[in-house]
């Protein structure tokens, strides 16, 4: 048999929330330290270049 492992709702959801705004800080939000841009304003740019 398998044993069923038991959790708090709310610890769980306070780990995932926590794992998930720090990706999304680190991966989205802050500037690159190289170029100073947000990968989304690097997506921009390379597309505006390929599409000229």
């Amino acid at each position: 048999m398998r044993a069923e492992k038991t959790s708090d709702l709310q610890e769980e959801l306070e780990k995932r929330f926590l794992t998930y705004a720090l990706s999304t800080i680190v991966s989205r939000s802050l500037p690159d330290v190289r170029d100073g841009l947000k990968p989304i304003h690097r997506r921009i740019l390379f597309a505006w270049k390929v599409w000229e």
